[in-house]
């Protein structure tokens, strides 16, 4: 077989395969369109199957839902009708009361009216009877007029003068009486002035001189004095004994406490804290037991400054360092040291005057107020404190009686004593010793005067003592011994409404009876 009859087979084969693949082909692709309709009909009808299925079920859960809704509805009105048919019961019982209040109500009024009418009948009549009982009391007042030749008036001064003299007279009848008793309670009353003294003065003397203020460079300085978790502030409160309060003010801090020394002692050491700038505990104790050795050295030299310049000798070193701890007390403002020395100088000044033993004098004035370096560690009046210490180291029975009486806890008994007093006397109380301008001490000095010449009888008055007692003088025909008595209590009230004054002021009045006649 030649190639191109191979060649002539081959295109006949084709030329015959291709209708024969087309027609298979297309049988194919009609049996494939035929399973394809009939799996599409077989979907469809699943899914009508399927959405009546769901929609039957839908059906019923949407009735069984409308159902639910329905019995509970049924449910609350039923209870909403249960409540409205109470409320309405409750309003009809309401409106039955309202009812029967209305009706008494309206026969109380009808009673009230009634009364009403009763009343003002009676109120004519009474006042038609007031009216005659008027006229005979006027009728017989003026015969009692005509009788007696006084008219109601004078006979009304008479009888109010007559029952204020007898009231006043009572009254200091009493008035002595109580005062006689009340000696029985000196201990008492004594504790009761002192109460008032200090009520009146302790406002500024505490404010003043139980607390010391150190400045900071900046706020930012608490937080370092406090310390992490208060630490820095709670050692130095340990080592100084004294309390530290940081509050709003700026850029300070307070130091709070009784003992001037430790006071003394907590503020120079945190000042010096501040400008070394390391704050901590160990520093802190090594730096308040620095200052405290500092602090002691400089009492001791104040101590024997104050002995030389006042030119005492011999005194024991223990009462040396407590004569310097008054460098750092105050009383009324006047520091106790300064004052000692003044008290020291006047003694030695009015004992050569006398001619006493000057130098003994120097010694118990300069002695005075040692009690006052411990009052706040020991109990008791701060003389009697002083003269134990005197006692104690070696001073003789003069120095330490002189200590011991200077503020009357024991009486005076020899001159040194009271030279000691009114050197004490005179020191604190001249004009500017204290803390108390010129011009305020005058004015207060001129308002006891005033005071005191406010009063009917008073003839003459003066203020002593630098204003701490007043005498009054008064005329003995309009004052008698018993109004007296009143008449000091008056002026000692009105005193201490109208001044302020740091202490007490005694009130004294004097009443006395003078004859005069001359010999021809």
């Amino acid at each position: 077989m030649t190639a191109i009859h191979i060649i002539g087979i081959a295109l006949l084969a084709i030329i015959v395969g291709i209708p024969i693949g087309f027609f298979a082909r297309k049988k194919v692709v009609e049996s494939r369109v035929d399973s394809i309709e009939k799996y599409s009909k077989k979907v469809l009808a699943e899914a009508q199957k399927e959405a009546k299925t769901t929609k039957k079920e839908a059906v019923l859960q949407a009735k069984d839902t409308l159902y639910q809704m329905k019995v509970e509805f049924e449910k609350e009105t039923k209870e909403k009708r249960e409540q409205l048919l109470i409320q309405e019961r409750r309003l009809f019982h309401k409106e039955e009361n309202l009812d029967k209040k209305a009706e008494q109500i309206e026969k109380r009024d009808g009673r009230i009216v009634e009364k009403e009418k009763t009343i003002d009948k009676t109120e004519n009549e009474l006042r038609k009877k007031e009216n005659e009982y008027q006229r005979l009391i006027a009728d017989q007042r003026e015969q009692l007029e005509r009788l007696a030749g006084i008219s109601s008036e004078e006979a009304k001064q008479l009888l109010i003068r007559s029952m204020e003299l007898e009231a006043k007279h009572d009254a200091a009848k009493l008035i002595r009486r109580i005062e006689n008793e009340s000696r029985a309670e000196a201990d008492r009353k004594a504790q009761e002035i002192l109460a008032l003294a200090v009520k009146r003065y302790s406002g500024d003397y505490v404010a003043e001189k139980t607390v010391s203020v150190v400045n900071l460079p900046n706020d930012e300085m608490k937080g370092r004095i406090i310390g992490r978790e208060g630490r820095n502030i709670r050692a130095i409160e340990a080592a100084t004994g004294i309390d530290l309060i940081v509050d709003d003010t700026p850029e300070a801090v307070i130091l709070s406490g009784f003992n001037p020394v430790r006071r003394e002692v907590a503020k120079v050491a945190l000042e010096r804290l501040i400008d070394d700038g390391r704050i901590h505990p160990a520093r802190i104790e090594e730096i308040v037991a620095k200052v405290g050795k500092e602090i002691d050295a400089s009492i001791k030299e104040a101590g024997e400054q104050a002995t030389f310049d006042v030119g005492v000798h011999g005194i024991n070193q223990e009462l040396v360092k407590l004569i310097g701890r008054l460098k750092y007390r105050s009383s009324y403002a006047q520091n106790v040291l300064q004052h000692s020395r003044e008290v020291s100088f006047l003694c030695g000044v009015m004992a050569a005057e006398l001619g006493l033993n000057v130098k003994q004098a120097k010694r118990a004035g300069l002695l005075h107020d040692i009690g006052k370096a411990v009052d706040h560690e020991v109990e008791g009046p701060h003389a009697i404190i002083g003269a134990d210490l005197a006692k104690k180291y070696g001073e003789s029975n003069a120095v330490v009686h002189a200590i011991a009486a200077h503020h009357e806890e024991i009486d005076p008994e020899s001159v040194l004593a009271v030279l000691v007093q009114a050197s004490d006397t005179l020191s604190g109380a001249r004009p500017g010793a204290r803390q108390e301008m010129l011009e305020s001490y005058v004015k207060r000095l001129e308002g006891l005067e005033k005071i005191a010449m406010s009063f009917h009888g008073v003839n003459k008055s003066y203020a002593i003592q630098a204003g701490r007692e007043v005498r009054i003088m008064v005329e003995g025909k309009i004052v008698n011994d018993d109004q007296a008595f009143v008449l000091c209590k008056d002026i000692a009230k009105k005193i201490e409404k109208e001044l302020t004054y740091p202490g007490q002021i005694k009130v004294i009045v004097i009443r006395e009876t003078r004859a005069m006649e001359y010999a021809k």
